[in-house]
């Protein structure tokens, strides 16, 4: 005889049970073919001789045949994110220039060495896959390696329902360079007299977001929508605006007969003294003339509603300087003209000298080490 006996609070009975699946866990296969489908062509127009294979395998593959004309060539390599970037490009919606960000906060911090950047491949994780957004996500990528000359040869998106809500998702990326073992640019290179050729930011790049939300969003409660005439245009649009690549402007200036570059700094998380000081030797210093440049509007905004102090703008955002390079005196026209052509707007910022004892410079040189770089005076119209 069966006896059947009442539930136990909190059991799931049997007629409440379901098929075990993958769908019902929240992750949709047939949603992450599909994007793949919809990235394909854009990942078609990121590409190099050197990759070997089509789209969607394994493993990207690059011919390493082609380093054989280097006498001694030096792989060099980079990760990185686009930080809390990516919660505005989530709440306006927009998702084809996050990418260009990733790109660039990846291959800018190859270049400096002198390494071109070859190959690049990416890491998105979502809560929940829809096609078209992973699609724009992996075009704005698949348009920076283009505008750094380097191929994306794959990548991974991840589910992750649960984790992430439905419309969150991160990006992450990784890139490889080479450069010739002689040619490798660095501290080691910088002598006193060096000029400081600094190369401006598109805008905030994609440094001290969590900063700039609590200041513009939380603290003065504006709105991304919201036009504001210093800037001329929308919030959300100058927050949106893509990280400058200057892989290409800097392995220009690096190749080029008439310039002699010794240094080069990628102005990111840490702020312009810190990162500068990184690529100076121990016993060297750098004067920076803040007169030499106007930071852009959104720098003021940032710093004017919310309270901001100038130490704090200065330790968090790049302040309108986004690549900076350390040459020989005698380049600097050369290195001013080759930028210009090129479309970057570029001044003198500062030259190197001896250190002083006991001279500490505006912030510790970030990842330890380094020189001491200190800013001077006011910018203009401040």
């Amino acid at each position: 005889m069966t006896v059947e006996r009442p539930p136990v609070a909190g059991e799931v009975t049997e007629p409440a049970r379901r098929p075990g699946s993958y769908a019902a866990a929240g992750v949709d296969v047939e949603a992450g073919e599909r994007a793949v489908e919809l990235m394909r062509a854009s990942v078609a127009r990121a590409q190099r001789p050197e990759v070997v294979g089509g789209f969607g395998g394994f493993a990207g593959l690059f011919d390493a045949s082609a380093l054989r004309d280097y006498r001694r060539p030096l792989l060099a390599t980079s990760t990185d994110g686009v930080g809390t970037k990516v919660a505005v490009a989530q709440r306006m919606n927009v998702h084809d220039t996050i990418g260009i960000d990733l790109v660039a906060m990846v291959v800018d911090d190859l270049v400096v060495c002198g390494a071109e950047p070859l190959f690049l491949t990416d890491y998105i994780a979502t809560g929940a896959v829809v096609p078209e957004r992973i699609a724009a996500i992996v075009r704005g990528i698949a348009e920076g390696c283009r505008q750094a000359g380097c191929a994306l040869v794959g990548g991974e998106t991840a589910e992750h329902p649960g984790l992430l809500a439905p419309d969150e998702y991160d990006v992450a990326g990784a890139g490889t360079g080479v450069v010739e073992a002689d040619a490798l640019l660095g501290a080691h290179r910088v002598r006193p007299g060096d000029v400081a050729v600094a190369m401006a930011a598109s805008g905030l790049h994609s440094n001290g977001y969590s900063l700039a939300r609590y200041a513009l969003l939380t603290q003065a409660g504006l709105g991304l929508d919201l036009y504001v005439d210093a800037l001329g245009r929308t919030l959300g649009e100058e927050l949106l605006e893509p990280t400058r690549i200057y892989a290409l402007d800097v392995l220009d200036l690096a190749r080029a007969e008439d310039v002699d570059v010794h240094a080069v700094s990628h102005v990111t998380g840490g702020g312009l003294a810190a990162n500068l000081a990184r690529v100076l030797p121990p016993e060297l210093a750098l004067d920076v003339d803040r007169g030499t440049w106007t930071p852009p509007a959104i720098f003021g905004l940032v710093a004017e509603v919310g309270a901001v102090p100038v130490a704090e703008m200065e330790r968090t955002f790049n302040q309108g300087v986004g690549m900076v390079a350390f040459v020989d005196p005698t380049s600097v026209d050369a290195a001013l003209g080759r930028l210009g052509a090129r479309g970057v707007p570029a001044w003198v910022a500062g030259t190197v000298r001896e250190r002083r004892d006991g001279e500490t410079g505006d912030a510790p040189a970030k990842g330890g080490g380094g020189g001491a770089a200190t800013l001077h005076g006011t910018h203009p119209n401040s």
